[in-house]
């Protein structure tokens, strides 16, 4: 019967979701349904009648989106020096929101991600979130708040919220997001971190992303100054630390933090992003278009950093489909990592179960690059 003919999928790498991702792999299916899995030699010998296909690049499981900003969807797409991406956001705040969200989590559902990372400005749309996601996943809650004189005040207003959506967790769950060393002030750095770690909530923070970001976290200078003194009105005082060093002394790293960015990091910030466990979401298209450089990844690989792949927000890349960060990375490293990036290491930054290719799991679930 033509519905039982077996064919072997294979592509440069083939991860079914443990392990380790496989060269020179394959998924025998049958059926509409996986029958096999393994080396390409193996199945060959297993199933002696069945045609090969070459799917491509890759094969997995579906893949996680790590980092999104749903309610910038219908921004115009920015591109340019990093220190003016924020100008630009706050230029078309108008447009930010509930229905940015409605737009961009249709987006997501219409890539084929299996879960997503959202950061969450405004309060309707983690309503929306809690309400409406199929997907399931974490929204963060951005916290931007400079100035030190209202730290207390913006940590109980934050708890308030925090603690009234945890109530609702369904298939999305609550976490934090203080947004970045540099628009977090650092006694309410430190109170979040305290309260995340003691009530078990996922953290997501922007650090070591651009070049702005580390002068003005050493030395006070740079654009990022102005931006500060536009929402603070206490004169920054510098920690005289790069970032990670500053969140590390801080108390904000740990295994339920997701670092974004990472690209201004060097070798012993690595070792302590390892040490502390901590996860590093890479997003190379929103990097290069804002200017900012690559991340290490051979270097968070030598040291055993999970890493995860997100696109960030269509205000800076040009869709939300994570494949795509994938696709840009592909040659440049070796690509087992992208794709252990792309599914399993999504998955454990957001504390998910990672699906698997088995036996008996649908062809449709098997994505392709």
């Amino acid at each position: 019967m033509s519905w039982l003919r077996t064919e072997i999928w294979t592509a440069q790498v083939v991860y079914t979701g443990f392990g380790t991702p496989m060269l020179r792999g394959g998924i025998a299916v049958q059926g509409g349904f996986v029958v096999g899995q393994g080396s390409l030699e193996e199945l060959r010998a297993r199933f002696p009648h069945a045609e090969v296909v070459d799917k491509g690049k890759a094969l997995f499981p579906p893949p996680v989106n790590a980092h999104t900003h749903l309610d910038l969807s219908l921004l115009p797409r920015y591109q340019g020096p990093f220190a003016g991406f924020l100008p630009h956001v706050v230029a078309h705040r108008g447009l930010r929101g509930l229905e940015g969200a409605r737009e961009g989590l249709r987006a997501l559902v219409a890539s084929g991600v299996g879960a997503f990372a959202d950061i969450v400005f405004k309060d309707e749309v983690m309503d929306f979130l809690l309400a409406e996601s199929p997907l399931p996943g974490v929204a963060f809650y951005e916290v931007f708040a400079p100035d030190p004189l209202e730290a207390e005040e913006v940590f109980q207003r934050v708890k308030a919220k925090v603690e009234a959506w945890r109530k609702r967790e369904g298939k999305v769950r609550v976490g934090l997001s203080p947004h970045a060393p540099y628009s977090v002030s650092p006694p309410l750095l430190g109170r979040l971190a305290q309260y995340a770690r003691a009530e078990g909530i996922p953290l997501m923070v922007h650090a070591g992303e651009s070049r702005e970001e580390v002068d003005f976290l050493l030395r006070g200078t740079g654009p990022l100054a102005a931006l500060h003194q536009r929402f603070s009105s206490t004169p920054w005082d510098p920690p005289g630390l790069t970032p990670v060093r500053h969140l590390h002394a801080l108390g904000v790293l740990g295994p339920t933090t997701l670092l974004v960015h990472g690209v201004q990091v060097d070798e012993e910030e690595v070792g302590l992003l390892a040490e502390t466990g901590t996860k590093v979401v890479l997003c190379p298209r929103s990097n290069r278009g804002l200017e900012v450089g690559e991340a290490p990844i051979p270097l968070y690989a030598r040291y055993g950093v999970e890493l995860a792949l997100g696109t960030d927000s269509r205000a800076s890349s040009p869709d939300l489909d994570v494949k795509e960060e994938a696709r840009f990375l592909w040659g440049k490293v070796d690509p087992r990592l992208l794709v252990r990036a792309l599914t399993r290491g999504g998955y454990r930054a957001l504390g998910l179960p990672a699906p698997r290719l088995t036996r008996g799991t649908p062809a449709a679930l098997v994505h392709s690059l």
